[in-house]
C-alpha cells in the first residue's frame, strides 16, 4: 500500500487514535458469524486496534466498536426513512458524533461523512470511487480534498473467500482517526451487503 501525507490539521474525534505515520489498517468480516458481522481492526503488522460487534437479530443492525481494552467507543446504527442509505456514530452515551450518506451513481459510488473535528471544525470527508471493485479515495474538502484515506478491497487471501471472510486494507494519513475511518468503511461495507440505495 502506498504511503500518504501528513494531513494539514488533524481529522477526528478520538486522539487515542490519530495515526502517527501513514498506517495500513486490515478489516477482516466474519460474514457467517451468528452473532452479527463482526470485525477484527487490526494494523498490517498484526497490532489490534478495534474489535466491532454486530448484533444479527437488531433492525438498525447496531454495531458496538471497542478498543482492545474492551472500552466501549461508539456504536454504528442505520437510520430508517431516508432517499439514501444514512448511517449515524453514537457515541458510548448515544449522542450523534457522525452521520454517513451513501449514494450509487453511474460511474461508481459517492458516501459522505459529516462530524465535528476535535479541534471544534465542522469536517466533510467524500469518499469517491468504485466501492464494489477495488479501490477508493476517501479525500478532506476543508483541507483542499486531501486524501486522508485509501481503500484497497482487493482480497488478501483466497482462503477468506471460503471461511466466509472479506479482508480489505485501509491506508490512513497521518493525522487522521483511524477509528472514524474504520467507522466510515463499515457503513460502506453494510451498505454493499444489502445492495440498497
Amino acid at each position: 500500500m502506498a504511503h500518504l501525507a501528513q494531513v494539514p490539521s488533524p481529522v477526528g474525534i478520538f486522539p487515542q487514535f490519530f495515526a502517527r505515520s501513514s498506517e495500513t489498517l486490515v478489516l477482516k468480516e466474519k460474514v457467517l458469524s451468528l452473532t452479527g458481522d463482526d470485525f477484527h481492526i487490526k494494523l498490517a503488522n498484526g497490532t489490534p486496534i478495534l474489535r466491532v460487534a454486530g448484533k444479527v437479530m437488531s433492525i438498525s443492525g447496531r454495531k458496538k466498536v471497542f478498543d482492545e481494552q474492551g472500552n466501549h467507543i461508539f456504536d454504528i446504527v442505520k437510520e430508517h426513512f431516508h432517499i439514501h442509505t444514512t448511517f449515524r456514530v453514537e457515541d458510548a452515551h448515544e449522542k450523534k458524533i457522525m452521520e454517513v450518506k451513501s449514494s450509487f451513481k453511474l460511474m461508481g459510488s459517492k458516501a459522505t461523512a459529516t462530524f465535528t473535528s476535535q479541534s471544534g471544525k465542522q469536517e466533510i470527508l467524500t469518499m469517491r470511487g468504485n466501492w464494489f471493485d477495488t479501490t477508493a479515495d476517501i479525500t478532506d474538502e476543508a483541507q483542499g480534498n486531501a486524501v486522508v484515506a485509501r481503500i484497497d478491497r482487493k482480497l488478501l487471501s483466497g482462503k477468506d473467500i471460503f471461511f466466509g471472510q472479506q479482508t480489505y486494507a485501509v491506508t490512513v494519513a497521518p493525522g487522521v482517526d483511524m477509528a472514524l475511518i474504520a467507522a466510515l468503511c463499515i457503513c460502506l461495507d453494510e451498505k454493499n451487503n444489502e445492495g440498497g440505495s
